[in-house]
């Protein structure tokens, strides 16, 4: 089968089940002394690995059961998937510069468990140099808006791997260097060259966004790629731009104004949250060093992703301009209204950011009459129930409000607490 486009980039766990008889059904090359990863080069039809639908010739296994292979050398990770019991759980990655040589070689070329290990790839020691077809051969990555990280490699204990990745997918580089140094090094040189295309992609970018009437003329804040850790345990780059009201996220970077108005996902500023940023602190399920997770309230529910950056100033710059945003935004739109019953009443319930809430009566033909006025330094406490109920105390003889806004209530108790940070903000009791 092929690959979806859509699971190019990403680390994927598959989990097999082997029958009674017969082993996991593929076949692989590579591993250290080869100065490849283990590949998978053959799957074998109606075994356990393709009844999956979930493998590809041309991944890279990168963990068997948890133990990693990065370093592995052939007979090594034979051995590692032999000991295997009937449930194996492999990590893996799709090595796109490889694959063609495997899916253009005959059966009789494919390495099997106890077969000498092999590499097509692999250099004779003996050659001088590249032959012509070698250069041929020569894989060129744009660096404009690249995607360079050495964080989503294999956990090598040595951090020697570098992944680059061209801004629209489609060409892949996973280069290995001989020590931890020498990858930081070329990581840093590599990173320097896309930051500095950086500045023209935004103009690019900010030229095509004023040309989109769905997005007005909002000016980009921030844009860079960043590696979203995914519900499934892998990871896929995914491309942010950050604008005044609107977080916006690409699997790639979007190069025509019909791109750019469809992102994968979109985010308004006024109702998300930066809920961690940095090491993690207590029992927060957010251990990367160099990571943030944000929250967006909606009428479905509370979206939560959680993404790493490859360096500190990385993590600061987001981390600022992410917080930033979510009050500019507030200070923008100044007010949000929302539909709702109170106590068997129609209602709207009006937030403003310097005004507080006021709820209006809305019954049909009955003047527009003000039920309850409050700034928010009365507000003592505000909560939901995650269906349709907002509970908003002002410490007032009514005692706590509860107003059922027939949908999801996240949305409004995101703004409310965006239009309160923003507010303490504005007073300079947060930096």
């Amino acid at each position: 089968p092929q690959l979806p486009e859509a699971l190019l980039l990403q680390r994927r766990r598959v989990t097999v089940r082997k029958a009674d008889a017969g082993g996991l059904g593929i076949s692989i090359k590579g591993g250290r002394e080869n100065k490849m990863p283990i590949l998978i080069s053959k799957i074998f039809k109606g075994l356990a690995a393709d009844q999956t639908e979930a493998l590809f010739v041309g991944d890279a296994i990168l963990s068997v059961n948890g133990e990693d292979l990065s370093s592995a050398t052939h007979d090594e990770a034979v051995q590692v998937l032999k000991k295997t019991g009937k449930e194996v759980v492999l990590e893996v990655k799709y090595m796109k510069d490889v694959s063609p040589y495997f899916k253009n070689s005959t059966g009789g070329t494919s390495v099997g468990w106890d077969s000498p290990p092999a590499s097509p790839l692999q250099r004779q020691p003996s050659s001088p140099g590249p032959t012509p077809r070698n250069l041929s051969e020569a894989k060129h990555v744009s660096l404009k808006m690249a995607y360079v990280s050495k964080r989503c490699t294999p956990n090598d204990p040595e951090a020697r791997y570098l992944e680059i990745c061209s801004a629209d997918g489609q060409d892949t580089l996973f280069l290995r260097a001989k020590d931890e140094a020498s990858a930081r090094s070329w990581a840093t040189a590599i990173q320097a060259q896309v930051n500095a295309l950086t500045p023209r992609v935004k103009d690019e970018l900010q030229a095509l966004l004023a040309a989109t009437s769905t997005a007005g003329s909002q000016d980009i804040k921030q844009i860079g790629w960043l590696t979203e850790q995914l519900p499934s345990g892998g990871t896929a780059p995914t491309l942010a731009l950050l604008t005044e009201k609107e977080l916006l996220l690409y699997l790639s970077l979007p190069e025509t104004r019909e791109a750019l108005s469809r992102p994968a996902r979109t985010a308004p500023l006024i109702a998300t949250r930066l809920v961690h940023s940095g090491p993690s602190k207590g029992s927060v399920p957010y251990d990367a060093e160099l990571s943030f997770a944000l929250r967006t309230g909606t009428r479905h529910g509370v979206d939560t992703h959680l993404f790493s950056v490859e360096s500190p100033q990385e993590l600061a710059a987001w981390t600022r301009q992410l917080v930033d945003g979510c009050h500019r935004a507030a200070e923008g739109v100044q007010e949000v209204s929302t539909a709702c019953t109170w106590n068997g009443r129609p209602c709207s319930l009006s937030v403003h950011i310097d005004k507080g809430f006021t709820l209006w009566a809305a019954e049909p033909g009955a003047a527009r009459a003000v039920l309850l006025r409050q700034p928010f330094e009365k507000l003592q406490m505000s909560s939901d129930d995650g269906a349709s109920l907002l509970f908003l105390d002002f410490g007032g003889a009514e005692g706590e409000i509860q107003l059922d806004l027939h949908s999801c209530p996240k949305t409004i108790v995101f703004i409310i607490h965006s239009f309160l940070s923003a507010k303490v903000t504005r007073l300079g009791l947060l930096a």
